[in-house]
């Protein structure tokens, strides 16, 4: 395809892992609807969510082969393509939502979005997939010792591993496709997620107890394939990072409003809830800091620069 006229009658996928109902399911369907308006249906997007058009790695690839156009991410999997993308998940970086977007708004965004580029992948925005709590079926987490010996699903996110072994956990990464299942046949005792993806993804039903960690923050990349990205006209790429950004207006009002109902609504479904001191947990995990700075020593001085404003 070569021009935008011929993608005219060309439907454009999005992938995503999200159960209907939560802010990246319906974000995904606000940006298509924006996307068909905006360019007066000369670009359609069909969404494909719960990971039917295959689970995030595999829509990396695909975006980068240019054989899907669209996905709505999860920062710890694109940051095994774009590895700065783990950089926002740094222990108890931010201190609530509004906190996370004001930095990853700003020059810290910017510098992803380069980095992206140089990957094969266009950042249209980034939304929101929540600050992060623990779950498990052994006991509450009230101290980073209760960690000991819990194995604890994550991401096939770097970051997140470095967490949770400097907590002294024992945690493996899964595809969250995969995840309910596990849980239900014990494979792992906990796991960690935003209330949002606890409550739309049912994952209550197989945890006890959710105790109140706030350990990271977690962004969704809204990617797009630069192969396919580039053969739209000028008019519909502005059009399509227009609906990126309005649909992630959408994602952030649905994720700030949700921890207050989701408390109660899971607190009724049987689920035990702890708050932590923080204090404890964040000591311990200053090692990460130490370990990604030796890393990406530029980009964790501007992300924490700009979490200090």
């Amino acid at each position: 395809m070569t021009s935008s006229a011929a993608w005219s009658q060309t439907v454009l996928r999005l992938s995503h892992n999200a159960a209907p109902g939560n802010p990246k399911a319906e974000a995904s369907l606000k940006f298509a609807e924006l996307v068909a308006q905006k360019t007066g249906g000369r670009v359609k997007v069909e969404v494909g969510g719960s990971a039917q058009f295959g689970d995030d790695a595999e829509s990396l690839t695909n975006m980068r082969l240019g054989t899907m156009a669209f996905s709505a991410n999860s920062q710890g999997t694109t940051s095994n393509i774009v590895p700065e993308f783990g950089l926002l998940g740094l222990p108890f970086l931010f201190r609530d939502l509004e906190h996370a977007y004001k930095v990853v708004d700003g020059p810290v965004g910017e510098k992803l979005g380069e980095y992206a580029d140089k990957k094969g992948l266009v950042l249209l925005a980034l939304w929101d997939n929540g600050i992060r709590q623990v779950s498990n079926n052994t006991r509450p987490i009230t101290k980073p010792q209760d960690l000991a010996g819990i194995k604890l699903r994550t991401p096939p996110d770097p970051m997140t591993l470095s967490i949770f072994k400097s907590l002294g956990a024992n945690p493996a990464p899964l595809a969250f496709s995969e995840l309910y299942i596990a849980l239900q046949q014990g494979v792992f005792d906990g796991q960690e997620n935003p209330l949002m993806n606890i409550y739309s993804s049912k994952l209550f039903e197989v945890q006890k107890y959710i105790s109140l960690t706030g350990h990271k923050y977690e962004a969704t990349p809204l990617l797009a394939s630069k192969m396919i990205f580039g053969t739209l006209s000028k008019d519909d790429q502005k059009a399509v990072r227009e609906a990126a950004i309005e649909a992630g207006k959408l994602n952030r009002d649905m994720s700030l409003a949700a921890d207050a109902d989701l408390r109660k609504k899971l607190a009724d479904a049987g689920v035990q809830f702890n708050a932590v001191d923080q204090a404890p947990f964040v000591a311990q995990t200053k090692p990460v800091y130490d370990e990604w700075a030796a890393k990406f020593p530029d980009m964790v001085k501007l992300i924490v620069s700009e979490a200090a404003k």
